[in-house]
């Protein structure tokens, strides 16, 4: 039987190609970067009470994926942020929020980045009495305030109706018409003659947005009493 031939030098040159191969391919996963790291989103839509807030930050750079985290402060009641950057949920709160937000990369080593925002929650439809119902002989006159803080146009719609102590009511104030985007404190005034009685003057007003389906709903109620003169 013949015994093959082992050249030993050759076999050491191929041991040595995958050892080389290997250690050029564990230095290129060692040192795994992209480019920098930057966020493109400057600043963060307005939110509105109880409607429904989603938003998607923008960054470029790194390796992906990217992941978001709250860093600091706190994002509105509702909100949550999502570790691919999306704003999501429906606020329960009002006000001004400040946070930071920071994006890193899969890189090795990781890039970071963080990044200040805020954002301002509101209600969209906002409506308080300008001049609160009174009593001047049997007539009640009043006024209220009603604000759009959306950039939509309202169908508005506003109701007032006094209801004595048996319950009838008596309609003493009605208006419909379109209240434009970011319009503050609009006067609507009201007022009619009413028997003599102790009466609950009800306001309701309405707001649809047919452009997004929704339907925003104000209401004050307040207590006069009339007396005619003897």
């Amino acid at each position: 039987m013949r015994i093959p031939y082992f050249d030993g030098a050759k076999y050491f040159f191929v041991l040595s190609l995958l050892a080389l191969s290997s250690l050029s391919s564990f230095a290129q996963q060692g040192t795994a970067t992209g480019p920098p790291v930057t966020i493109k989103t400057r600043s963060l839509p307005k939110g509105y009470l109880q409607r429904l807030y989603h938003f998607a930050m923008h960054a470029d750079g790194g390796i992906t994926p990217l992941k978001w985290t709250l860093t600091s402060g706190a994002l509105p009641l509702g909100i949550r942020l999502e570790p691919d950057g999306v704003l999501n949920g429906v606020p329960t709160q009002t006000g001004e929020f400040s946070f930071s937000l920071t994006i890193t990369d899969s890189g090795i080593p990781k890039q970071q980045i963080t990044q200040e925002f805020n954002v301002v929650v509101v209600t969209p439809l906002v409506v308080r009495w300008s001049r609160p119902p009174k009593v001047n002989g049997t007539r009640v006159d009043g006024a209220i305030k009603v604000s759009n803080q959306t950039g939509e146009d309202f169908d508005l719609t506003m109701i007032v109706l006094a209801v004595n102590e048996n319950g009838r009511a008596t309609a003493i104030g009605y208006q419909h018409f379109p209240l434009k985007p970011n319009t503050l404190d609009f006067e609507i005034p009201f007022g009619e003659n009413l028997p003599n009685g102790a009466y609950n003057v009800n306001v309701d007003v309405i707001a649809e947005v047919a452009s997004i389906n929704s339907i925003f709903r104000g209401r004050l109620v307040t207590n006069v009493k009339v007396l005619q003169a003897p």
